[in-house]
């Protein structure tokens, strides 16, 4: 983490008015979570702000403070391509190459204005003039806190800001449970809650606004489509573009389905597979040592931490991809079993 830099940031700051803050392509909690969080406090120093997502955005996260302004580039391209051409600086937050931007990261290679990256994944591409980074951090929104406290900044979380920063966190640690999260962690938490934040809320409109059809795919996923390979404590789980709009699929609905396997004795790799628009989108997670962002990299064009990643199929053909999944399984069942 550049701590030393913060003379840079301030001053970069300091001569920038027109700020533009970028997520990456289907943005989830911590992605959302951040960038609300640094888009409420960034107005509040009086600059002008835009949040600017690939895509839109799951309906369990437009409660957040900040929502209604959010550009989707998939809905308004043109107005999109202005703002970020007469922006003076760019936040890119939650991710680390433009190739997680889909049709967005050609305007943010071409543009002028300096970026700031803001991101927890591994191997950074150098796009950058200047960083905010560790992987050791569990969630983008814990950096953004830092960020905003190295900046000067920590008088001004409210609990707009708060909530926002808690959402991040809470969504990409699977509820404080995965080992990213750290002492630190927690002394943010606590900073946190003393803005008069309730974590039973934050809690209830994230996770407790389910649909019926949202728990009906839950169900079938679980007792239909889960394949369980007890000799390599792996477990998967694919569906298929019909199989999702049998189910009435909205953005989101899948998200997380990908852990619950992890809740059978012994499993310790998982992994999500769904056809979607003609592509191949798979989710990894692991306990232990197994290093799913390599994994991710080496064969399924994608990456993200050693125990989450993600990918997409090398062909778009659901059960190609879940065959060349199983083919590689028995080459890394000794790393899956080490702790």
């Amino acid at each position: 983490m550049q701590k030393d830099s913060f003379p840079k940031f301030r001053a970069l700051l300091k001569k920038s008015e027109n700020i533009v803050i970028v997520t990456h392509y289907n943005p989830d909690g911590d992605a959302m979570g951040s960038s609300l969080a640094l888009y409420n406090y960034l107005i509040k120093t009086g600059k002008n702000v835009t949040v600017i997502t690939p895509n839109e955005y799951p309906e369990f996260l437009h409660w957040l403070p900040g929502h209604k302004k959010v550009m989707a580039f998939s809905k308004n391209q043109k107005k999109a391509a202005i703002l970020i051409s007469k922006s003076d600086l760019i936040f890119t937050l939650d991710f680390n190459n433009y190739s997680r931007l889909e049709g967005l990261g050609e305007l943010l290679a071409n543009s002028d204005a300096k970026k700031i990256l803001i991101d927890h994944h591994q191997q950074p591409d150098n796009y950058a003039a200047l960083m905010f980074h560790d992987v050791k951090a569990c969630s983008t929104c814990e950096l953004v806190h830092e960020f905003i406290v190295g900046l000067g900044g920590k008088k001004l979380i409210d609990k707009d800001i708060a909530a926002c920063l808690y959402t991040g966190i809470m969504t990409d640690t699977g509820s404080f449970r995965y080992d990213s999260v750290t002492p630190n962690t927690h002394l943010i938490l606590s900073d946190l809650l003393a803005t008069g934040l309730k974590p039973s809320d934050i809690h209830s409109a994230v996770y407790d606004t389910y649909n019926e059809s949202r728990m009906k795919l839950l169900g079938y996923c679980l007792s239909e489509k889960m394949v369980v390979l007890h000799d390599i404590h792996t477990a998967y789980i694919s569906l298929s573009e019909k199989e999702l709009q049998k189910f009435s699929h909205q953005k989101g609905d899948s998200e997380g389905i990908v852990n619950y396997p992890f809740a059978i004795k012994g499993i310790r790799f998982c992994a999500f597979f769904a056809e979607s628009e003609g592509k191949i989108k798979i989710s990894f997670r692991s306990k232990g040592s197994f290093d799913v962002n390599q994994f991710a990299r080496k064969y399924f064009n994608g990456g993200g931490h050693i125990n989450a990643a993600g990918g997409r199929g090398n062909v778009n053909d659901l059960q190609k991809t879940v065959d060349e999944f199983l083919s590689l399984l028995p080459l890394y069942k000794k790393e899956i079993l080490k702790k």
